[in-house]
């Protein structure tokens, strides 16, 4: 704790909207990553939703402190851990490949509405660290994650075709690369047949090279990596 900042820990006009300044600026740098990727929640939703779970702190604090009500200063608190749950779940999407999009999105939600409260609480430190681990963990650690991917062994891919015989020759085409299928799941897009592969690759074998091999197959019309 820094104990210079304990003046702005009490509930004064002061502490007030250096809470609330401090919140924007947080939920906003959280926000502008997200905008920046194109995410569904961006800049002005996560200085919202900061701001909003500031406030609830704050007026729970209000009401006990300065009200003198009997009141549970953590139940407003905990209704937004639960309730931001709702706008969460409207940035998680399941595309037609099967693909989920959006929980780095609405877990990043979660965490900025806690930051919110912390700083509500009038735990600065707290809510600039974690704001400063957030960034880290979106902006860094997501290169880390992409090479992991790039690296791994396990590739899911889809793959559109025409014709079941296609599909044959590219099941006959991956296993002559000694790949192994772990699943294999058909379905439908418009005219054309769709199959989802998990395959699991040899030692030193790139992903580039059998995606490239399955495009190049007879009969197949797109190839994608899951």
């Amino acid at each position: 704790m820094i104990h210079s900042l304990d003046f702005l820990r009490d509930i004064t006009t002061l502490s007030v909207f250096v809470r609330l300044f401090i919140a924007v600026l947080c939920g906003g740098f959280i926000g502008i990553e997200r905008e920046h990727k194109r995410r569904p929640a961006g800049f002005r939703t996560h200085i919202l939703i900061c701001l909003g779970a500031t406030m609830t702190t704050m007026v729970s604090e209000f009401l006990l402190l300065d009200m003198n009500l009997y009141t549970d200063i953590a139940r407003l608190g905990a209704q937004v851990i639960a309730g931001i749950g709702f706008i969460g779940a409207g940035t998680i999407i399941v595309t037609k490949r099967r693909q989920v999009k959006g929980l780095t999105t609405a877990a990043g939600l979660w965490t900025c509405a806690i930051i919110g409260l912390a700083i509500g609480a009038g735990y600065f430190e707290a809510g600039v660290l974690a704001t400063a681990v957030i960034l880290l963990a979106e902006i860094f650690f997501s290169r880390f994650e992409y090479w992991v991917l790039v690296n791994s062994k396990n590739l899911n891919i889809y793959v559109e075709y025409n014709g079941s015989e296609n599909l044959d020759n590219v099941i006959r085409m991956i296993k002559g690369y000694r790949i192994v299928i772990i699943d294999l799941e058909i379905t439908k897009s418009g005219n054309n047949a769709c199959a989802i592969f998990s395959l699991q690759l040899p030692k030193k074998f790139s992903h580039d090279k059998i995606m490239t091999a399955i495009s190049t197959s007879e009969g197949v019309v797109s190839v994608e990596e899951l």
